[in-house]
């Protein structure tokens, strides 16, 4: 490594470093070796640092742009342990970090990007032992096919949701516009027009006897409108078309203060509300008493926009459809990756603790007895035939005396399991 004193920022005519106060700039490495191991994760990580930054010439221009970096450890030797300490410190580390402390995963691949190997390789490598490198791939890959079949029923049942609003969607607005274009054939059947094509304004309201006088029929619209009270529900209060005129009472905030207010809608023959002016009345009388001729003129409005909605919502369905419906391809794939590593749990535990022969014959001997205890219970039980009374009593004598008898061999049974030692794997 080349240093020297930031002088005339001309990077080919710098001098020696000679270590006065001055800022200095580094010219290249060609690697780095180190032969201690540090005691936290990211001394390990961050003390490459200034090999693989930007700016290191040497590596650029003479070595491919690459940096060999090299970590000196001794096989079954204690560095062993200390690069099982460092994973394991990481592994806590990542796990407060992301939130995930109990779920105890560890996550293989967070080195493999910045140095090519993470903590169960080097451990796999300084034990001696291949199969925990293996195993640590399998691992990973396992961790990773899990993911990924987990975000796959994530996207499938967030479709199959979807699904449901859509098909929701295509039966409410079909409805919709069946009504609406209903309702529009209704309207044209009864509207009467003038001479110029404009359909004449016919409304009845309750308690107005003139139907013709609109100065009458306003005010008794106004009426309604500051003194009506119907406590959310709606009260017919007239008719045009022989569509009903409806008014409903609704709360409302104005300058934090609560209130009331009226809104007026005309019935279709479904359940479809038209309104104009938002269901509020105009001032003006002529105004009010034209608001629900024009919502009822508002109907092909609202059939365009219901139509609009369907048609939204039909193309999407058959993607959704699509996707609710798939199945994951690599469900074989993963089964046989987690039977590989099944078959390497049990081969690492049989290579860290292996069965020696007196744990061999004991469970040979174990079988034998609980074979012959076996054989002896069901020759007791064919020997019982239903009898008399007196019979019965005998069988239920024999029977608890025999209960009593293998009693000891029970106990004695649960002391030989008690010795059997199951291993599991271990990370050295």
């Amino acid at each position: 490594m080349s240093r020297s004193l930031y002088k005339n920022r001309d990077l080919e005519k710098l001098e020696p470093y000679e270590g006065k106060l001055s800022r200095t700039v580094l010219r290249g490495e060609e690697g780095s070796n180190a032969l201690d191991l540090p005691d936290r994760p990211s001394d390990l990580e961050q003390r490459n640092g200034r090999a693989v930054r930007k700016g290191n010439l040497i590596a650029k221009e003479f070595a491919d742009n690459k940096v060999d970096v090299i970590i000196y450890a001794v096989e079954r030797s204690l560095d062993s342990y200390k690069f099982n300490l460092l994973h394991n410190k990481q592994l806590f580390i990542n796990q407060l970090k992301s939130n995930t402390l109990g779920a105890r995963t560890i996550d293989e691949g967070s080195m493999d990007e910045d140095s090519g190997m993470n903590f169960s390789e080097y451990v796999a490598v300084l034990s001696g032992n291949t199969d925990l490198l293996e195993k640590a791939k399998l691992d990973k890959k396992i961790t990773a096919m899990e993911s990924e079949r987990k975000n796959f029923m994530k996207e499938r049942d967030s479709a199959s949701g979807k699904l449901c609003e859509l098909q929701y969607s295509v039966d409410f607005h079909s409805s919709r516009v069946a009504e609406a274009q209903n309702d529009l054939a209704q309207f044209e059947k009864r509207v009467v027009r003038d001479g110029e094509g404009n359909a004449v304004n016919k409304l009845e309201i309750n308690g107005v006897s003139d139907s013709s006088d609109m100065k009458a029929v306003a005010a008794r619209l106004q009426e309604i409108a500051e003194k009506a009270r119907t406590e959310g529900e709606y009260h017919k209060i007239g008719t045009i078309y022989g569509f009903d005129i409806l008014v409903k009472t609704e709360s409302s905030m104005k300058d934090l203060f609560q209130g009331s207010v009226n809104r007026f809608f005309v019935k279709g023959e479904g359940s479809i509300l038209y309104t104009h002016n938002n269901g509020k009345l105009a001032s003006d009388p002529k105004l009010a008493c034209q608001n629900f001729l024009s919502a009822l003129e508002r109907i092909p409005k609202v059939i365009a926009t219901h139509e609009k909605e369907l048609a939204k919502a039909t193309k999407d369905i058959d993607v959704y459809k699509a996707i609710s419906t798939g199945v994951w391809n690599k469900e074989d794939e993963l089964r046989s990756i987690k039977a590989q590593a099944a078959e390497l749990d049990r081969k690492i535990a049989l290579t860290h603790n292996p069965p020696s022969e007196e744990n061999v014959a004991k469970e040979g001997e174990q079988t034998r007895n609980m074979q012959e205890q076996s054989g002896q219970h069901q020759s007791i039980g064919n020997g019982n035939t239903a009898g008399s009374p007196l019979d019965a009593s005998k069988t239920f004598k024999s029977a608890s005396n025999y209960a009593q008898s293998f009693t000891p061999q029970k106990e004695e049974k649960q002391d030989i399991m008690s010795k059997v030692v199951f291993s599991r794997p271990k990370m050295r």
